[in-house]
């Protein structure tokens, strides 16, 4: 199984203080034991790593930091890059979704990166996934 991890995907799964902290550390425990690949962006990980520092204590957010850059050198996290391509394509869904503006410009290039690599599951508690007329599901 391939998921995407978004940036409320992985406060959630580091911040104890997050009320779905326990239910998304199972889960994702789950889903390594039985080898699952996650996916995520360098926008997501430039958001992702700012927020930790905000919202949580800066040691944890080290942690968290550590942990994220271990898992992508084991591989079983994989970092897409926002290229120019996928770049263009976001704007061109900006456009096409502007009467939904809450939906944030990383996370249209998420959906755009989640098209590409046939991404279907996203660990997140975004609902704005879900206004996107292209099935994803969130999980857990």
């Amino acid at each position: 199984m391939k998921i995407l991890i978004d940036i409320w995907g992985w406060i959630t799964l580091y911040s104890k203080r997050e009320k779905r902290h326990n239910e998304v550390e199972k889960w994702y425990n789950d889903f390594r034991l039985q080898s699952g690949i996650a996916y995520t962006t360098d926008y997501i990980l430039d958001e992702t790593f700012t927020l930790l520092f905000i919202r949580t204590p800066v040691k944890t957010a080290i942690e968290a930091m550590e942990i994220i850059n271990e898992s992508i050198k084991e591989e079983y996290l994989i970092v897409t890059t926002i290229n120019q391509e996928r770049f263009e394509e976001a704007k061109n869904l900006r456009l096409r979704y502007k009467d939904k503006p809450e939906i944030s410009f990383t996370d249209l290039t998420s959906a755009v990166v989640m098209s590409q690599e046939g991404i279907k599951a996203i660990l997140t508690q975004d609902r704005h996934f879900t206004y996107l007329e292209s099935g994803f599901q969130i999980i857990p």
